[in-house]
């Protein structure tokens, strides 16, 4: 069975936030144990990851070194993201791989994403990047051209535009790896954001979804299972309320009636929901929503939010029971 896996940014740093070098270490090396896991278990394996907290970093040192050297493009920075988090991850699968005696080649790939130069995304920048910074902060660096919006008492933080995937430029190369046995991180932050010309692509500032362009990558390798790993057991209906109620094996059709209601936040779980459901609209067999330590039972459909496009074991009465408990 071939899985993807995603991994968000904050799935990289430690539990309160730190991204130092070494908490962005041991974070990677305890996801390399279950990721190894999936490997283990004989599935073939590619990881996509998210970059948030190490973009920002790269961001705020920008603006801490303009005097001196000047600032790299964000389409840059993702790039770079995606040589340090690919090269991180590789070690330590690789050396859970050593442990458990299971002779795997592990490859890290710059991966580009094909955007719509047309996306509305890019008139209506609302992603946000980096760190909180006070008022007057934010107005200098509107003066370079920048976007700054306001969060209330947290203080304002930059907003980018977020375009939608179109195509992954390193699709052909990652599925003959991954048909090769090699285990493929590829996909990293959601891909470096390309707009094509007459000649061939250019980088954009831009950055794009990470869970939107892996079910796009999850789809056009053919994976069998698109697993997001979060740092909770499930999707929840009415999260923070008294009537909260996890969401644990639905169809695709049912899931869409939950978002259609407003259920899932657009910037947390909203885009993991919309993830999965890409991936099952488009013939994915199945796509899960689940935490990092459950990889396994994930794969298995036996732990997090399991989405597929029929009712396998969600029917009749059990599954318009389930579906009632979240309206």
């Amino acid at each position: 069975m071939r899985v993807l896996v995603a991994l968000g940014g904050n799935a990289m740093t430690s539990s309160d936030g730190d991204a130092s070098p070494e908490s962005q270490r041991r974070a990677i090396a305890q996801a390399a144990v279950h990721l190894a896991d999936i490997i283990d278990d004989g599935h073939e394996l590619v990881v996509a990851h998210g970059n948030g907290p190490q973009v920002g970093n790269i961001m705020r040192k920008n603006e801490l070194a303009v005097a001196e050297l000047p600032p790299v493009s964000l389409d840059w920075c993702g790039a770079q993201t995606q040589g340090t988090i690919g090269f991180t991850i590789v070690s330590r699968i690789e050396k859970e791989l050593n442990s458990r005696g299971i002779a795997k080649s592990v490859v890290a790939l710059i991966t580009r994403t094909v955007v719509d130069p047309d996306d509305p995304a890019f008139t209506d920048p609302v992603k946000p990047i980096g760190s909180y910074q006070p008022r007057n902060y934010a107005a200098a660096m509107e003066e370079l051209g920048q976007t700054w919006k306001d969060f209330g008492s947290r203080g304002w933080r930059r907003v980018v535009a977020s375009p939608r995937p179109v195509r992954i430029l390193e699709t052909p190369t990652i599925e003959f790896l991954a048909d090769s046995g090699v285990v493929v991180v590829a996909a990293g932050g959601g891909g470096i954001p390309v707009i094509p010309d007459e000649k061939g692509f250019n980088g954009v500032s831009a950055v794009i979804d990470k869970d939107l362009s892996a079910a796009q990558l999850a789809r056009s390798v053919k994976a069998d299972r698109l697993i997001i790993a979060t740092d909770v057991p499930c999707a929840v209906a009415g999260f923070g309320t008294p009537e909260a109620r996890d969401i644990t094996k639905v169809t695709n059709a049912q899931l869409r009636e939950l978002k259609d209601t407003g259920t899932f936040a657009s910037g947390s779980m909203g885009p993991k929901v919309d993830a999965v459901l890409n991936f099952v609209d488009d013939g994915g067999p199945m796509g899960v929503i689940a935490a990092l330590g459950n990889l396994p039972e994930a794969v298995a459909g036996s732990s997090g939010t399991v989405v597929t496009p029929v009712d396998d074991d969600v029917t009749g009465a059990a599954r318009d029971s389930t579906l009632a408990e979240h309206a």
